[in-house]
């Protein structure tokens, strides 16, 4: 046991014996509580239970703590606060941006404004009980969101595709909508398509044709080109012979 000696914004300062003194970080006051102030908890003078946590003997520093008297439950709300999991909670402080929700176990988690709308469209209010759902769970920060608006837009999503389910499930089949009438513009119209399509192929047909033909006149000339080439050769293999045949002669 410690004596509380004073307060700060950051943590306590308690007496573990005369002369020894040393910081509980607010951090480590609870496991569970968003602690804004020490004296949330405890009060000046008062007998608080702590646990070493550190020792700089450099500086002659303690750093100790009151939260790890107790097995860290983080590992354990983890399994009970999955994401998508629906939780009964009380509003107990409304904020700019959103709401601190009390949850089951003494947790704490915040909701967004746009996530306290009730299904009647009005904003919920402080100390209202609600069911919320897990939005997002983070142990290493201890961090909680929920939603309340995520319950019933949930239940309805549920009962659309119940009803879709049912209609696809039904054997009665609509009675098909009577065939429209051909008229006279309607006919002329199909026949001008036709012309349409039939000068579209000829002349696709032709621009084909051309272009096969223009392939087999690349072809002969490359063709014919190759030949002129060989020929080329043939004539220079020969000229370089007879000057080998010249030149043994003298």
């Amino acid at each position: 046991n410690a004596i509380v000696r004073n307060f700060t914004n950051f943590g306590i300062f308690v007496e573990i014996e005369e002369g020894v003194e040393g910081l509980v970080h607010i951090s480590d006051l609870s496991w569970t509580k968003k602690i804004k102030h020490p004296s949330e908890i405890t009060e000046l003078g008062a007998n608080l239970e702590i646990q070493v946590l550190e020792v700089d003997k450099e500086n002659r520093r303690l750093s100790l703590g009151h939260k790890q008297l107790e097995e860290n439950p983080w590992e354990v709300f983890e399994t009970v606060f999955t994401v998508g999991s629906v939780h009964e909670g009380t509003i107990v402080e409304l904020l700019d941006k959103g709401a601190v929700i009390s949850l089951p176990y003494g947790v704490e988690a915040f909701a967004t404004s746009k996530f306290l709308v009730k299904e009647d469209g009005s904003q919920a209010q402080l100390e209202e009980r609600l069911d919320f759902q897990i939005v997002e769970f983070n142990k290493d920060s201890k961090r909680i969101l929920v939603s309340h608006s995520r319950t019933y837009e949930q239940e309805r999503e549920e009962a659309s595709k119940r009803a879709t389910r049912k209609k696809d499930d039904d054997p009665a089949v609509a009675p098909a909508a009577p065939a429209e009438k051909s008229t006279l513009g309607d006919i002329e119209e199909l026949a001008a398509l036709k012309e349409k399509l039939d000068s579209k192929k000829i002349s696709d047909a032709k621009a084909a044709l051309d272009k096969r033909e223009a392939e087999k006149e690349a072809e002969a000339e490359a063709k014919e080109t190759e030949t002129e080439v060989e020929e080329v050769e043939v004539e220079a293999k020969k000229t370089d012979s007879e000057e080998e045949e010249t030149k043994s002669e003298k």
